[in-house]
């Protein structure tokens, strides 16, 4: 009985007239899409202020540093673990680091993943990196990550200091997509966006920042 009663609603499915599907109507533009130049900057900076990101603007390379030794001091930094990447200026951090009484670790000073690991969770009082994009739409940093790029810098130490070259400023998150997935086969092993602070919430919705990684994100914007 029960598989004639599903037969009959079947034929009737199949009988029934074929309807054409309506033509899924277009998606209108966001605001950014027709945000330029220095509205692009603005953007960025006023929605990462809205997500308790902390943002400085300097001329140059020179400023830059300046800025991030106000940071330091300001932040009581004594050690910090920067990137591997080529994101970040040439700003010989080392001998920067020296200068200040700030010890400047990488990735690369530890001879295996472990020990690395250790020292970014336990010693670093901040992880400086650079950013291979930042998103006007969200104020979001995105970041490439591989074998010669640490993901831990950036998630790891309380602090997270990212230095930011204006023209890596994208109005939307499409941008970005494009860029980093441009070359067909030549796709990165890990990508993030990072949006201010970490966040969680518990069950009713109840929102805490700084939980589950950087309790504070600086960004330094140059050019």
């Amino acid at each position: 009985m029960a598989q004639s009663v599903r037969d009959e609603i079947l034929a009737k499915l199949k009988a029934a007239p074929k309807a054409n599907i309506p033509a899924r109507p277009e998606r209108p533009k966001l605001h950014e899409h027709s945000l330029t130049g220095e509205a692009v900057i603005e953007k960025f900076s006023r929605t990462l202020v809205e997500e308790t990101g902390i943002v400085h603007r300097v001329k140059s390379n020179e400023e830059a540093l300046k800025k991030l030794s106000e940071i330091a001091s300001e932040e009581k930094l004594k050690k910090v673990m920067v990137s591997n990447d080529e994101m970040l200026p040439p700003f010989h951090l080392k001998a920067w680091g020296e200068r200040n009484g700030i010890k400047v670790m990488t990735p690369r000073d530890y001879p295996d993943r472990d020990s690395f690991r250790d020292a970014v969770f336990d010693q670093a009082d901040a992880g400086i990196t650079g950013a291979d994009l930042a998103v006007a739409e969200s104020g979001s940093l995105g970041l490439v990550f591989d074998k010669e790029q640490a993901r831990l810098v950036s998630l790891a130490p309380i602090l997270h200091i990212a230095v930011v070259p204006v023209n890596r400023v994208i109005a939307y998150y499409e941008q970005g997509i494009k860029k980093i997935f441009a070359e067909k086969g030549k796709y990165p092993s890990q990508f993030a966006f990072i949006t201010g602070p970490s966040m969680t919430g518990d069950i009713e919705g109840v929102l805490f920042k700084g939980m589950h990684g950087p309790r504070k994100v600086i960004v330094i914007l140059v050019g």
